[in-house]
């Protein structure tokens, strides 16, 4: 698992399609500091589906850059 603190915006050279997954989200508290989770579940057709693929866990201050950055780009 990775925890993020800090997003840096990097423009990507180019963009292409993703397949989609499922996703969750969990507000996590651990060692007295709250966090924000996004697990990934992989592709429907992975060896062992439902298992998760990726998790990703955000400080409150990584949070707050992605929320400002989102409502900036959206």
């Amino acid at each position: 698992m990775a925890v993020v603190r800090q997003l840096v915006e990097k423009a990507l050279d180019r963009s292409s399609t993703h397949s989609e997954v499922e996703a969750t989200i969990s507000l996590v508290e651990a060692d007295g500091e709250k966090f924000v989770q996004i697990d990934t579940y992989g592709s429907k057709n992975r060896a062992m589906p439902g298992k998760v693929s990726q998790s990703l866990r955000l400080s409150k201050s990584a949070f707050e850059q992605l929320v400002n950055l989102a409502e900036k780009h959206l």
